[in-house]
């Protein structure tokens, strides 16, 4: 069971916090916004990113538009490593400098991906081919690399014939 979070609020639990610098007449505004709404400032500010994620549009891989809410709907994933590779196979347009080496790396490191024997037993950059496993287990090596602290050499070396786990489309691999 999660332990629940002192301080003020409703009942939704407050897991982030964010410091946030804004000119002052800004603020003075966002204050008066925030009386007419009968709101906190903080309650105003988290509404109105809400409001803006709901209309800033994001293109994706296949050049499709749709709002950032609807990409975070598709890349959020609890586990930061598979966040990344959600990001950078629907939305590489929006990694940052360091995701892009991170995802390089990645895409170029045979350990976490699924060979495809049947078609020439290289990978594909599909999520279907992602040894999810072996990149949460070395998310913080693969972190270590961007920030200069390890090596590509301290990765795991690729497996010789990696099994590419049964697709769930496969009649074969149905597990029941």
């Amino acid at each position: 069971m999660v332990a629940k979070k002192k301080g003020a609020g409703g009942k939704l639990s407050r897991s982030e916090v964010v410091t946030v610098r804004l000119d002052p007449k800004l603020r003075f505004a966002a204050e008066l916004a925030a009386r007419k709404q009968r709101r906190t400032l903080s309650s105003f500010i988290e509404w109105a990113i809400e409001e803006a994620v709901n209309n800033v549009q994001v293109t994706n891989a296949s050049n499709n538009v749709g709002s950032v809410n609807h990409a975070m709907k598709i890349v959020w994933d609890v586990e930061e490593a598979d966040r990344l590779v959600k990001l950078a196979l629907n939305f590489p347009e929006l990694l940052t400098f360091d995701e892009e080496r991170l995802w390089k790396i990645i895409s170029e490191q045979p350990s976490f991906w699924y060979r495809d024997w049947d078609h020439g037993g290289g990978w594909q950059l599909t999520e279907d081919y992602v040894n999810f496993e072996t990149l949460r287990d070395n998310w913080s090596i693969l972190n270590k690399i961007i920030t200069g602290d390890a090596n590509t050499s301290d990765l795991p070396k690729g497996e010789e014939d990696p099994t590419l786990p049964p697709m769930p489309c496969d009649p074969d691999g149905v597990p029941f």
